[in-house]
């Protein structure tokens, strides 16, 4: 995903549990430890930073350390394949509302097995499990905003 931040494009890679995040000439690996309500705590290069986000649209803002900047997703060159999947992990095709989940992390599941369903444009989306496998980690709930190519569960 690539995503204007000030003048440079930050483009970020999953990497099956993390990301790689390039901004200019600097990269760094980050996790997301946690996620609720608009607040992530992540892991940047092994240390632990709480930011927080807010959406409009394209738009996010995102605070670190009291400074807010604004991002605006790029149409670039994402991810064009209908597999909704990502490393290991299952993400959304596009910005919608989680409408059921129905599997819980350790659960073993088999391929084509509906993991959870999101409603987007009126559409309902079932994300299946690509593979056979265990869940690993779910990273949403029923009810939550999801945006596009966010990663929603993933599988070991």
């Amino acid at each position: 995903m690539k995503t204007t931040f000030g003048d440079t494009t930050l483009d970020l890679t999953p990497t099956g549990k993390s990301y790689r995040a390039t901004l200019g000439d600097m990269t760094v690996d980050v996790e997301i430890v946690r996620s609720e309500n608009g607040k992530l705590d992540l892991l940047i290069d092994g240390e632990r930073v709480t930011t927080y986000i807010s959406v409009d649209g394209v738009k996010r803002w995102i605070t670190i350390n009291g400074q807010t900047t604004m991002l605006t997703k790029s149409s670039g060159t994402g991810r064009t394949s209908s597999s909704h999947e990502s490393g290991s992990g299952l993400v959304a095709p596009m910005p919608g509302l989680v409408r059921s989940v129905n599997v819980v992390a350790g659960e073993v599941v088999k391929q084509g097995q509906t993991l959870l369903t999101v409603e987007a444009m009126k559409m309902e989306i079932r994300i299946q499990a690509k593979r056979a496998g265990a869940v690993k980690k779910v990273f949403v709930k029923q009810g939550q905003t999801v945006e596009r190519e966010q990663v929603l569960i993933e599988i070991e």
